[in-house]
């Protein structure tokens, strides 16, 4: 794109910026759109496992529910409690917003179709993702009222607790593919089984990284059931107990773009990302981002059945689970995983 940019005439430093801007707008405009969507297709789905229609009123089939919501939302009264910190509170869902787009800057849509193919790309992204906390912490601090507070402390130990296990998983599918690059983890799934099946869920070493690292998405984004931080039986609504208007719709649009991202990182690496199911010339045919596509839409709609269905779990369950299972297992599987390496591999 930056070449197109000097053709017309600019020099590189200014269509090296304007490509990069063109580059975002192209990732975030869309995936703001796809936010909207994956709400109201996340009510739909809910409506179906609980008999009901879900939303199907405002514009056809009610597919223009989530704007409804929005602009409503949009017309709200921002209201900001006279005890809080405001400049705390005010800032912190911007902060959610924004790092929960910031991860997809290094996210392959397709062979080289990526904003920044760094080659610690995937590294970028834990790190990022990561700070999604201080968005949540802040706001409970700020916001100088009891429910928040305990929601941010509750947010601070679950996404601590689950991201030390993301990242022994993490670290074996690196070991695996050699290379912390995005691009080369998916190219790595390249007929990884028998020459035929592209990803590495098929290879029994990887597969019990797939279901950890799937359970410790949904705990990651406090997703049913690990959704704690927003229990409403305990804590009102958590730390956006005290939001409103565009600021609560913020941390709507972070949360479910936070959800897209683990899904975007579960089809990436272990089910091949942009590459087919099977390895075979015919199914290359289909364009690459629409196999992304088709695999982020069945990741979403496992967390959305995992929501409807299973029952929210107790704090203490939640802290066993990442600490005492998910993080000696981890631990274990990159002892196995790299003397697997070292015996066959690396043996000569």
């Amino acid at each position: 794109m930056t070449a197109f940019f000097q053709s017309l005439g600019m020099n590189y430093e200014w269509a090296w910026f304007v490509a990069t801007i063109c580059g975002i707008l192209l990732i975030a405009l869309p995936l703001m759109l796809a936010v909207a969507m994956i709400i109201y297709a996340e009510r739909r789905f809910w409506g179906a496992f609980a008999l009901r229609r879900g939303p199907n009123v405002v514009g056809p089939f009610g597919l223009l529910q989530s704007f409804a919501d929005g602009l409503k939302v949009f017309l709200q009264e921002t209201i900001v409690p006279s005890a809080s910190n405001k400049g705390l509170f005010l800032i912190a869902p911007i902060i959610t917003f924004t790092v929960a787009l910031m991860s997809w800057a290094v996210i392959p849509f397709n062979s080289g179709a990526v904003l920044a193919d760094i080659n610690v790309g995937l590294l970028y992204v834990l790190a990022v993702s990561s700070l999604g906390v201080y968005g949540v912490v802040i706001a409970g601090w700020a916001s100088n009222s009891k429910y928040p507070f305990f929601s941010a402390m509750r947010a601070a130990a679950q996404m601590i607790s689950y991201e030390v296990s993301i990242g022994f998983i993490l670290i074996c599918v690196v070991l695996w593919a050699g290379s912390f690059n995005l691009n080369t983890i998916v190219h790595a799934q390249q007929g990884h089984v028998f020459g035929v099946l592209n990803g590495f869920v098929f290879n029994p070493l990887l597969f019990p990284m797939w279901v950890m690292f799937l359970i410790s998405a949904m705990a990651e984004t406090a997703r049913a059931p690990f959704d704690l931080t927003e229990a409403e039986s305990e804590l009102v609504a958590g730390y956006q107990t005290e939001y409103s208007s565009m600021a609560f719709a913020l941390y709507w649009l972070g949360e479910y773009a936070n959800v897209l991202l683990m899904c975007t990182l579960n089809a990436t690496l272990f089910f091949g990302g942009w590459l087919p199911p099977l390895d075979l010339p015919v199914l290359y045919l289909v364009p690459g981002w629409i196999w992304l596509f088709v695999k982020i839409l069945f990741f979403f709609f496992v967390f959305s059945w995992v929501k409807a269905t299973v029952p929210r779990y107790r704090y203490d369950q939640l802290m066993r689970l990442g600490w005492k299972i998910f993080l000696p297992t981890s631990l274990l599987f990159v002892v196995l995983v790299s003397g697997y390496l070292m015996f066959t591999r690396y043996a000569a």
